[in-house]
């Protein structure tokens, strides 16, 4: 299978840090994974948000702190007030005494947004898999596409040969042979821009983990195997385990706490102070203590309150809605994925095999002279076709199964179906190896 989320636990649990890939070092899907997981800068500030909520939480468990305070009064005035030795002096404690429970509320909403941050952490990492994936089969197809214009050039290049023996022989006119070099022209070039991509993609790969001069060669092998997918209701109902509704879970939690943080707020905390104060010119010393009440409380947190049940009751709202979104995007993948998978099979078991036995027919009625340069030619062409047309319906169809995995999050294939198709046996042939003339 291409994308294997279901694993992505035991791989990030078994994964080490890695160092730079060898040269010529084939690069399987699962390392790029690994590699990425490792470096990656968006899973790292994940991390340090994590931190950050921590920190968060450690400051709302804090007690509301204890003021000491010193007055000084009836001093520097004028008559008896005159001195410091009839100055009235007081020293004092003091502190908030919260009601309503906002410590517990406190301490709950930053509790809240720390449990709901792995969460998002795990939907980025998913994403970030996925865009993985994508790059890896990028990487894939245009390696495959590289095998193709080589197996393209290789039986141009017979053509071009079987041209000139049939000029050599008067059977046939120099511009065949010029034909045929222009098409074995344009098959090289097509190799050569197939080379090109497939730089690019692997370096567009390796950008992923920080590498800027990859020198690594990526497993086309993902590109030869379509497996079967779970019925639509079936993935459908596994869309309920997707981080991307799982959060609006903790995302429930945490506006919760939000309103019953509000709420809380509605209570007058009450202010205390107790000290001594030493009196006049004498040495007596008293008691002082007093508390405070502020008005309005209620008041004030009305509309906190309100914006809190608001958002608390559009919640669900936004859920229905993503819902509604990803269902609809599975929907769209479910269908691409099946209508590529159904093309590439029938492209491997009808029509390429059909093309090569064609193209092989006329190969020999050309050179006994039953048949033109021109129908040869054409039967070459439709024969590469079919087989770039077979590469670029696994390249959709893998394209599908990676956002429906991106979406629910586990894996659902069928690894017993795993055969190669006879287009993927025939694209794999090293270039120039005689393979009759298809």
């Amino acid at each position: 299978m291409f994308l294997r989320l279901a694993a992505i636990a035991a791989v990030v649990a078994c994964a080490v840090a890695t160092g730079p890939t060898r040269a010529g070092e084939r690069l399987s899907l699962d390392d790029a994974f690994v590699r990425v997981l490792n470096t990656h800068p968006d899973l790292r500030l994940a991390d340090a948000r994590v931190d950050i909520l921590a920190a968060e939480r450690e400051r709302a468990a804090l007690r509301p702190p204890l003021v000491a305070g010193a007055e000084l009064e009836n001093a520097f005035g004028s008559g008896a007030a005159s001195g410091l030795r009839t100055a009235d002096l007081t020293l004092s404690l003091g502190s908030v005494f919260e009601r309503g429970g906002k410590p517990a509320a406190r301490i709950a909403l930053a509790e809240r947004r720390l449990d709901a941050s792995s969460i998002e952490r795990e939907a980025r990492r998913l994403d970030l898999l996925a865009e993985t994936a994508r790059r890896y089969l990028a990487a894939a197809a245009a390696g495959q596409r590289q095998t193709l214009a080589a197996l393209d050039i290789a039986q141009r290049k017979r053509a071009v040969e079987a041209a000139r023996q049939r000029l050599r022989a008067g059977a046939s006119p120099r511009s065949v042979v010029l034909t045929a070099q222009a098409a074995l022209a344009r098959a090289e070039l097509e190799q050569a821009r197939a080379a090109q991509q497939a730089g690019a993609t692997r370096q567009h790969l390796a950008a992923l983990w920080g590498r800027r001069d990859p020198d690594f060669a990526v497993d086309a092998d993902a590109l030869r195997r379509l497996p079967a997918v779970a019925a639509l209701d079936t993935i459908a109902r596994w869309l309920e385990d997707a981080p991307e509704l799982r959060r609006f879970a903790d995302e429930r939690r945490v506006r919760e706490a939000r309103l019953q943080l509000a709420r809380s707020e509605a209570v007058a905390d009450i202010g205390w102070q107790i000290g001594a104060r030493r009196l006049g010119d004498g040495d007596d010393i008293g008691l002082v203590a007093g508390i405070s009440v502020p008005f309005g409380s209620r008041r004030r947190a009305a509309p906190t309150i309100r914006a809190a049940q608001s958002e608390l009751a559009a919640l669900e709202i936004e859920r229905e809605a993503d819902r509604l979104s990803l269902y609809a995007t599975l929907v769209d993948a479910h269908g691409r994925y099946q209508g590529a998978r159904l093309e590439a099979d029938r492209l491997d078991e009808e029509i390429v095999p059909a093309l090569t036995r064609a193209a092989e027919a006329t190969a020999t009625a050309y050179r006994a002279g039953a048949a033109s340069y021109l129908e040869w030619s054409q039967v070459q062409a439709e024969a590469v076709a079919a087989r770039r047309q077979r590469l670029d319906a696994a390249v959709d169809a893998l394209r599908a199964l990676i956002e429906i995995q991106r979406l629910t999050a586990r894996s659902f294939l069928d690894d017993t179906d795993t055969r190669t198709p006879p287009a993927d046996r025939d694209a794999t042939v090293a270039p120039g190896r005689p393979q009759g003339d298809a």
